[in-house]
């Protein structure tokens, strides 16, 4: 089954340097309909002017995702992290037993990225951060894994306390290829046009739409113009 959200249909929030597009509730936008899809809590469309950034904030228990789209993002945390995470690079963030950090645009040019939250299945662990660049096209086409919470994958993913994996890249116009699901997927149109379909349903994606995937092992996807595509696999509860 799938249940597509249009980017129109988001929630929506503009302060200036920051405009965000919400698929789920979140700070002042609560929709009680889309409060997360299982473990999955937070979906941010995030746009930020050059030279500004969000303050040093906390955060505790939660599994913190950046895919960055176009800029970079400058990383400084109270575990004496500190990074630089540009364009087709993804940054992790396990927060466990508590953490502050801050994130800027330094740049002289807007910063666009998905901010995902995903709940742990440990709590309390050790803070930790971590940011991989990764191919932007995966060697035998479809997508690249990004980040999971598997051991099988620690050698080519990005690590999280869930067991969850986040697929993501560019595609050309006219490939074709399948991704398997563990558990439910949240699709996002990155960028361009391309088609999602399971045993049941078919819709077509434009950049910004999110969809979500229930009770499927296979999704298929046909890319109608060049694209960008990431999917989140993440557990129910």
């Amino acid at each position: 089954m799938i249940k597509q959200y249009t980017f129109d249909k988001l929630g929506k929030a503009n302060h200036g340097w920051l405009q965000s597009s919400h698929h789920f509730s979140f700070a002042n936008y609560y929709n009680p309909a889309r409060t997360g899809f299982g473990t999955l809590l937070v979906v941010n469309d995030d746009w930020v002017a050059s030279g500004t950034g969000f303050p040093t904030h906390p955060h505790r228990n939660m599994e913190i995702i950046s895919f960055i789209r176009s800029g970079s993002i400058v990383h400084q945390d109270s575990a004496g992290n500190k990074g630089i995470t540009p364009e087709g690079e993804v940054q992790v963030m396990s927060a466990g037993t508590g953490i502050a950090h801050s994130e800027y645009n330094l740049s002289k040019d807007p910063l666009t990225f998905y901010q995902i939250w995903i709940e742990p299945n440990q709590l309390n662990i050790k803070p930790r951060w971590e940011s991989k660049r990764f191919s932007e096209k995966a060697e035998n086409g479809g997508l690249a894994l990004l980040v999971s919470g598997y051991p099988e994958d620690k050698d080519n993913a990005l690590y999280i306390n869930q067991f969850a994996r986040i697929y993501g890249g560019k595609v050309d116009k006219g490939s074709e290829f399948e991704i398997q699901i563990e558990h439910q997927a949240y699709v996002l149109a990155s960028d361009g046009q391309f088609q999602v379909s399971d045993n049941q349903d078919s819709i077509v994606m434009n950049k910004g739409d999110g969809a979500e995937v229930t009770k499927q092992k296979t999704i298929k996807f046909t890319a109608l113009t060049d694209c960008e595509i990431i999917v989140i696999d993440a557990p129910v509860d």
